[in-house]
């Protein structure tokens, strides 16, 4: 393959395998990848504090239940509403596909939002309303 970085080989063993078959398990191995950066450096596994090696497989296990789980809640959902907006960092491209962390993010914003709209003292305007809970989410988000 010619990358923008240089050239760049894949081969297999079997020689009855075409070059598509080839390049898709290149490309399903690279996401398989990103997935466990992601996982490793977004939701923390392989940071756990525990002394017991079960302690420890259950709460690898749990940061892959966060990871799918999140992965789940984003899936039907518009890139736009995912990405939020990127105001706070200039320097990012702004048309790029949402990561993990993005649909992390969102995801925290839409349960905080809701925690949100559910405590607010009654008699506000619609205004008010929306713009104090707009406050609270660019602090928590």
């Amino acid at each position: 393959m010619d990358e923008p970085t240089g050239w760049v080989a894949f081969f297999g063993t079997d020689t009855a395998v075409t070059v598509a078959d080839i390049l898709g398990c290149v490309a399903d191995r690279f996401a398989l990848e990103t997935a466990f950066r992601d996982c490793k450096g977004i939701v923390g596994a392989g940071r756990e504090q525990v002394r017991r090696v079960r302690a420890s497989v259950g709460a690898f296990h749990l940061c892959l239940w966060a990871f799918t789980m999140t992965e789940a809640w984003a899936w039907g959902r518009p890139a736009e509403t995912l990405v939020g907006h990127r105001s706070a960092s200039p320097w990012d491209d702004g048309a790029r596909r949402p990561g993990h962390a993005d649909k992390r993010r969102a995801c925290r914003r839409e349960l905080l939002a809701e925690q949100i709209h559910t405590v607010l003292r009654p008699g506000l305007t619609e205004t008010e309303i929306r713009t104090a809970a707009e406050r609270l989410l660019d602090l928590a988000a």
